[in-house]
């Protein structure tokens, strides 16, 4: 027991690790999509289509890591989320079939460049609100008996996962606007700054409603966070909040160009370390716990063999994709 024990911890923070890779990474090319109707045709357009070109493909690897490790280390939990958010899943899905067709579009048929370009930031708002409201739908809770799903075709729809929608596409926005601010310049470089100052006053705001409302979907939320002892570690998460949010706002006024993207990834990190404190130990909040759900132990240990090789390796490629198209991004590409 002791032996499934471990490996089932060790499998959620790997699956935990995919999924924030994946938020950070494919988040702030949705977020370009997202703003994308706010730049100009034309010059910017093309800057901020070039500035995500070389990695925007690589970075849902994650998603595929998350999605595939979650049926196959965790196949109960997988066999109950899905049911639950099918019609999440499929618009998701969709969103970015529909989202990278239009990314490749628009430059080989620029005839019909403003249909592609609505395109693609359709398949972007469609994408990001379906994950932030399968988000919000797991951590209310899903209706489980005799170990499957119960519940009806819209139980996933209630104003908590539609508000967790809306702060996640907020959140994308600001991610793609910050990544701008490092990765263009001249005019598109200033549209971008004032963009992250709104959508960085919009994002704390969503922040504060998403942690206000979660306490009360149930005391099991509410006793994580505020019964003492453990309200004297889990304070820590909001102050530390606020303090991103002072060096946010200090970054923009210095004229930074790295910053504001780096606390930006910051502050998901802190809101996934929130989720974590709401939802350890259950993958299906209040029915599910990780070493309920897990698959057999030599099951999870053969797929950690090969997980092990593969991490080093997709962390590996994807970093030299980042370092050889540093800098600034251009109309043509890179310089």
């Amino acid at each position: 027991m002791h032996y499934n024990y471990d490996l089932a911890t060790i499998w959620a923070f790997i699956l935990a690790f995919a999924i924030f890779a994946y938020v950070v990474m494919d988040g702030f090319d949705l977020g370009i999509g997202i703003l994308f109707p706010s730049f100009a045709v034309g010059d910017e357009r093309d800057q901020a289509m070039n500035s995500i070109a070389p990695v925007w493909d690589g970075n849902e690897t994650w998603l595929v890591l998350g999605g595939g490790g979650l049926m196959a280390a965790f196949p109960l939990a997988y066999a109950i989320i899905l049911p639950a958010t099918y019609p999440l899943v499929i618009a998701m899905l969709l969103g970015l079939v529909f989202r990278g067709v239009a990314f490749e579009y628009r430059w080989r048929d620029p005839r019909h460049r403003a249909l592609w370009d609505a395109a693609f930031t359709l398949g972007s708002v469609v994408a990001t609100l379906a994950q932030g409201m399968l988000l919000g739908a797991v951590l209310q809770g899903i209706h489980v008996e005799n170990r499957a799903y119960a519940g009806g075709w819209l139980d996933w729809l209630t104003p908590f996962s539609v508000l967790t929608g809306v702060s996640l596409l907020i959140g994308y926005a600001l991610l793609g606007a910050s990544w701008l601010i490092g990765k263009t310049d001249g005019q598109a470089q200033q549209h971008a700054r004032r963009l992250s100052f709104w959508l960085g006053i919009a994002t704390f705001m969503a922040m504060a409603a998403v942690s206000a409302a979660t306490p009360f979907l149930s005391f099991d939320y509410w006793h994580r966070w505020f019964e003492m002892p453990g309200v004297l570690l889990t304070a820590q998460v909001p102050l530390l909040v606020v303090l991103a949010a002072a060096g946010f706002f200090w970054s923009l006024k210095r004229g930074s160009e790295r910053l504001p993207f780096l606390i930006t990834l910051l502050l998901f990190a802190l809101g996934f370390v929130g989720l974590g404190i709401s939802m350890f130990p259950y993958v299906v909040p209040r029915a599910v716990t990780i070493w309920q759900a897990a698959a057999p132990g030599k099951s999870q240990m053969f797929m950690l063999v090969g997980t092990v090789v593969i991490i080093p390796l997709i962390l590996g490629y994807t970093g030299w994709a980042y370092w050889v198209f540093r800098g600034k991004a251009g109309v043509e590409g890179y310089h």
